[in-house]
């Protein structure tokens, strides 16, 4: 009923589609976040893994191609802080086509960069090697959360 209901009402249909687009960012924003502060908090408590910025300072800008959401995670003096929102002068910024684009990319098994840049969803202003270190830091993490877990 609700199907028909929206076939037929275009301003039920455009309400709809706004409500889900308005959940997806805040949703897409908030998996960020809670996966830049899951680093964090990792760096804090495992001396292993804080191994991988000692002597690193480096600005990140995670945003969305429309700028609907965007977060910072700055490294310092061997900490990491998470910025809900833009950075000034961030070392590189990786934009995201879309939520979905940015969800892919988090959640793949296999995070294929190359590809991600191939279908343009992805797109990276700034040095690339700060792309692949934290590919590798969110790499190490997951491989330590699997590991808590057996």
């Amino acid at each position: 009923m609700l199907e028909e209901f929206a076939n037929t009402s275009h301003q039920a249909k455009a309400a709809m589609e706004k409500l889900l687009k308005g959940l997806e960012d805040e949703f897409t924003d908030d998996i960020l976040k809670t996966l830049l502060t899951g680093m964090s908090l990792m760096f804090l408590l495992s001396s292993t893994y804080r191994k991988n910025i000692e002597n690193f300072s480096g600005c990140y800008l995670f945003r969305s191609k429309d700028n609907a959401f965007s977060v910072g995670a700055v490294f310092k003096n061997g900490s990491m802080n998470v910025v809900g929102g833009p950075v000034d002068s961030p070392d590189i910024t990786i934009i995201f086509k879309n939520p979905a684009a940015l969800r892919n990319f988090i959640f793949s098994p296999k995070p294929d960069i190359l590809n991600a840049f191939l279908r343009q969803d992805v797109s990276v202003d700034g040095n690339l090697n700060y792309l692949y270190k934290f590919a590798y830091m969110a790499n190490r993490l997951k491989l330590m959360a699997q590991e808590l877990l057996v």
